[in-house]
């Protein structure tokens, strides 16, 4: 055996005790298994060895078991040893008894060690994707730092401080997330994959559960219980709503969440790219919470449909295309965190009502698929839809601008004719 050969053995033994991830007893179990394996190759069975391994000093032991049977019924060298041969080793020994002599491994050959090499790299490398796959599985839900490694078209490549591989894919990522290589990345573990002992862990920045973690993170109360976050409505990187509840009557919860002066938000701001946070009072009140999901708009009243879950909205004409919000992301967002289809109608006074014409009265001059376009999303009167922003009407309806505007112009030249008259 040469030198080379005994030093890589030994380098073997460092390499894996080094193994932080694989506990002390399922590492000697393996190392076992190993040794095992390539000594049944050899013989055809293990069962007749006993396999000792000092992981702390970096050896091992090997001693044979083999019986004494008499010289002449001597058959096989692995199993049995001569009776002449025993007494050599004591004069004591007598046929049927079991000598034990150690075994010197290098004395396999070269192959044999190679081939425990490679049996014991194979096995712990399996075992560190089976604990990699058990660890993060375990993770799921909570958030995680790790260093960006490599950025592709569709995912990041990031490493945590073991060196296992996460992925952040592209559709996980807040649309305004900007990073380099090198640079430090937090973000939930939303699953882990697991095809063909191959973990693969997937990272997401845009989860309401990576909202939800950062609040934890920042608002002592809710780590510890006293204020519950109910429900999460996000629009990554624009605007999410917060819905709370205090088990405390003293807490005021949104305060709690907001802090002095916003100090607590701040950074959940700064992290999700300056998304617009609101944090609202929860209640089982249905209308009530409808109400405080749209503000800052003001309802004037409510008609609930709990059996299709639906709500008509209706308030003054200067408050709707607040509560609409821009590129209605507050509409949206509020029917998100109610579970609610949210339509709101401007509310005209009893002479605005009986001035009113409604939109069915222009088919003549508009037609009837433009008019149900304007229907469909709750404005079925002429000064409804005048009441509108042109940029929301166009959004809302999926109509051409052109179309837009020329059923505006006709609206408004209907009551510049009422008005010359």
């Amino acid at each position: 055996m040469s030198k080379k050969e005994t030093i890589n053995l030994i380098d073997t033994f460092s390499e894996f005790k080094e193994l932080k991830s694989i506990d002390r007893t399922t590492l000697i179990s393996v190392m076992e298994e190993s040794f095992r394996s390539v000594i049944a190759k050899m013989f055809g069975s293990d069962d007749n060895y006993d396999v000792i391994i000092n992981p702390d000093k970096g050896d091992f032991e090997i001693y044979r078991n083999r019986t004494v049977v008499e010289d002449d019924e001597f058959e096989d060298d692995n199993l049995e040893i001569k009776l002449s041969d025993a007494k050599k080793i004591d004069e004591d020994y007598e046929v049927g008894e079991e000598v034990t002599d150690t075994v010197d491994f290098m004395s396999f050959g070269r192959r044999a060690i190679l081939n425990l090499r490679q049996t014991l790299s194979s096995k712990i490398l399996e075992l560190q994707k089976e604990n990699v796959f058990a660890k993060y599985s375990e993770k799921v839900g909570q958030i995680v730092s790790a260093e960006l490694y490599q950025i592709w078209k569709k995912e990041m490549l990031l490493i945590d401080d073991e060196g296992n591989e996460l992925y952040l894919p592209k559709s996980e990522q807040i649309p305004s997330d900007f990073y380099r290589k090198g640079d430090t990345v937090r973000a939930v573990v939303a699953m882990v994959e697991n095809k063909n002992n191959n973990p693969k862990i997937i990272l997401s920045r845009v989860s309401p559960v990576f909202l939800e973690r950062l609040f934890e993170l920042e608002v002592p109360e809710i780590n510890e219980g006293l204020i519950t976050i109910k429900k999460i409505a996000r629009m990554p990187g624009e605007r999410a709503k917060v819905a709370v509840e205090s088990y405390d009557d003293r807490i005021d919860p949104v305060g709690a969440c907001v802090g002095v002066k916003g100090s607590r938000i701040h950074g959940i701001v700064r992290e999700l790219r300056n998304e617009n946070i609101d944090v609202i009072n929860f209640t089982n009140n249905i209308s009530l919470f409808i109400q405080r999901s749209l503000s800052p708009a003001k309802i004037s009243s409510i008609r609930l449909s709990e059996a299709d879950k639906k709500a008509e909205i209706y308030m003054k004409p200067e408050e709707v295309s607040q509560a609409i919000g821009k590129g209605g992301l507050n509409i949206k967002l509020a029917s998100m965190l109610t579970g609610y289809t949210l339509d709101v109608y401007r509310e005209l006074d009893d002479e605005e009502e009986t001035e009113d014409i409604y939109l069915d009265e222009f088919n003549d001059e508009i037609e009837q698929w433009v008019i149900d376009a304007f229907k469909n999303i709750g404005y079925d009167t002429a000064k409804s839809v005048l009441a509108v922003p042109r940029q929301d009407l166009i959004r809302r309806t999926d109509l051409e601008e052109e179309t837009i505007d020329e059923v505006l112009a006709i609206l408004r030249a209907e009551f510049e004719e009422e008005t010359e008259m």
